[in-house]
């Protein structure tokens, strides 16, 4: 389409001088005058850049800088997973102690949706009482809250935006005492983990004591919290839920005749549910459970009323079988145990969840919990594995300067083939530099992490960095191949592309300003990319602009020298032995 339509464009706007200057608008009297300060500003540029290509050592020295300084903000700059977005929905975790009942987490769970109807950005809130999100279990103790906000254009004031939203919530939660609490974002990518932060599973690798190991987890939760890189550490471990066991005397059962397999069948079927079967009705199924009623199974004492078939004195089987109270049977005892005991890799494990603390990244996040861990904990037979976004991070780690080293390869190989030369596609990749110091310098001031979106955009910056230099090398190639003197094919190559290049340039750089700014769902992606394609492109067309035509002269003259080529062929070539020849 574009082929097609710019020659009749072309046509239409384009005029002879003599015509223009006959009839000179106002705006045509605009543009003569841009058309004057862009030629002054021209041979500004190639002053600027001859003095750079008449001191290669000078400028040699700043590129080393530009380097060094690379190497520093690459070490400097946080590293980061995927940014935490806007949802426009959170979730929140509430936990009364192990003895509560369903009926007292349902009065804390009301209080709680009290407060958040009384917060402006909230708009509407759905609550689970009795189930652990986080464990996926059923606890009287236990609920779930999701919490849906408002949409976002009507969220405008710092305030009301998540993190604000979390952090107040979280601070009432904190200071609840007949509960603990914790409210967190979900995560980024649906299935991958419970949350947006923290998912680290502390191990039972040495311990051997599950009371002690929860000792240690909350020791590390507590140490954790006192860090300055997370805030709302939160282990899910808990130890000392009331429990009632049930100790079978099992000799005296084998004495009476009674079936042990009898005997557990009926305390599971009274004292908690028993599975029959299934059902069709009305095209559902339906599950058959047979269970006590609620007032015959509130105490201990009530397993008096329960009764299992013994032997009898003929040891048949009959109605004539005496019925043996189960109390005669077993004896109870009031302990504290684990009400729900997770393993992760084969070991007794405990799930940890925090968040980030403001300014730091989830890279300084997972870094500031693996030293806590194996500096005071791994000593003790305590280990750890990350699972969900936590582990997806650390297992990625690294991987974005492979790709953008191999990013590098692939741009070189096809400048090769396209010059059909080994050196002169350094002259390009040396302007990259320019470019990714620029985007992890803009990355840096933000306070920004370098995460997959800040590497998806130095890529991009590696694409249009070495376009500004293709603009420039190609035509000064060419020049050379008419006779041109090196340095005067790169001034000339840096006046005729200068247009084309910032043309191109700050198009793009205008275009993706936006995203610097941008608000709403999905806005912490669009910051990260555009911060990173915008400094960096800006970077690399105000600066690799001046370094580009001495990077073309230095390397072009070392090539012609034969420094950077193979050394040239035999003036007299190597006979070559005839084909044999074909036939019968």
């Amino acid at each position: 389409m574009a082929l097609t339509l710019t020659p009749a464009l072309c046509a239409v706007l384009l005029r002879p001088a003599a015509e223009r200057s006959a009839t000179r608008s106002r705006l045509g009297r605009f543009f003569a005058r841009f058309n004057q300060g862009f030629r002054a500003a021209t041979e500004r540029y190639l002053g600027a850049a001859g003095r750079v290509i008449d001191r290669p050592r000078t400028f040699f020295a700043a590129f080393g800088v530009v380097l060094a300084l690379l190497f520093v903000l690459m070490r400097v700059v946080p590293s980061g997973f995927i940014p935490s977005e806007d949802k426009g929905y959170f979730a929140m975790l509430v936990e009364l102690p192990d003895d509560a009942s369903r009926q007292r987490t349902e009065g804390v769970v009301s209080g709680i949706e009290g407060f958040l109807k009384q917060q402006p950005a909230i708009n509407h809130v759905v609550s689970l009482v009795g189930l652990n999100f986080i464990q996926n279990a059923n606890q009287t103790n236990a609920a779930i809250i999701f919490v849906n906000m408002k949409p976002w254009d009507e969220r405008t004031s710092r305030r009301d935006q998540i993190d604000a939203v979390l952090g107040a919530v979280n601070g009432y939660l904190f200071g609840m005492r007949n509960a603990r609490g914790f409210a967190f974002n979900l995560p980024e990518i649906i299935g991958l983990g419970t949350n947006a932060g923290l998912e680290m599973n502390l191990q039972d690798r040495g311990v051997n004591d599950v009371k002690r190991f929860a000792a240690l987890v909350n020791d590390f939760t507590r140490d954790a919290n006192g860090s300055p890189d997370l805030r709302g550490v939160y282990s899910t471990i808990r130890v000392n839920t009331p429990q009632l066991y049930v100790h079978v005397d099992r000799e005296k059962a084998k004495a009476l005749g009674v079936s042990l397999t009898d005997l557990f069948q009926t305390l599971q079927a009274f004292l908690s549910t028993l599975y029959i079967n299934d059902f069709n009705l009305y095209g559902k199924t339906y599950r058959v459970q047979a269970e006590a009623q609620p007032k015959y199974r509130q105490s201990p004492e009530d397993i008096g009323r329960l009764y299992v078939r013994g032997g009898g004195a003929g040891g048949g089987a009959g109605a004539n079988q005496p019925m043996v109270p189960v109390s005669a049977l077993t004896r109870t005892e009031f302990q504290s145990g684990p009400s729900v005991l997770t393993r992760f890799n084969g070991f007794t494990s405990a799930l940890v969840i925090g968040a980030p603390a403001p300014g730091k990244s989830s890279g300084q996040m997972l870094d500031a919990v693996e030293r806590l861990a194996q500096s005071k904990y791994a000593g003790q037979g305590v280990g750890y594995a990350f699972s969900g976004q936590s582990y997806q991070e650390r297992a990625s780690g690294g991987q974005g300067g492979l790709v953008f080293g191999l990013g590098l390869v692939m741009v070189f190989l096809v400048l090769a083939a396209q010059y059909e030369s080994w050196s002169i596609p350094f002259a390009v990749l040396l302007g990259v530099p320019f470019g990714t110091l620029g985007a992890l310098l803009g990355v840096w001031l933000r306070g920004m992490p370098n995460d997959v979106y800040v590497q998806i955009g130095l890529i991009v910056v590696v694409g249009l960095a070495a376009k500004n230099a293709i603009l420039i090398v190609e035509f000064a190639n060419e020049l050379r191949a008419q006779g041109r003197s090196i340095r005067e094919a790169a001034l000339e190559a840096g006046r005729e592309r200068l247009r084309p290049i910032l043309m191109t340039s700050f198009a793009f750089i205008l275009g993706v300003a936006p995203l610097l700014t941008s608000s709403g769902a999905g806005a912490a992606s669009r910051h990260s990319i555009g911060t990173g394609v915008f400094f960096g492109m800006l970077a690399a067309t105000t600066v690799g602009i001046f370094f580009i035509p001495l990077f073309f002269v230095v390397i072009r003259s070392l090539s012609e020298r034969g420094l950077l080529r193979r050394a040239p062929e035999a003036a007299t070539a190597r006979p070559v032995a005839p084909a044999p020849a074909q036939g019968d």
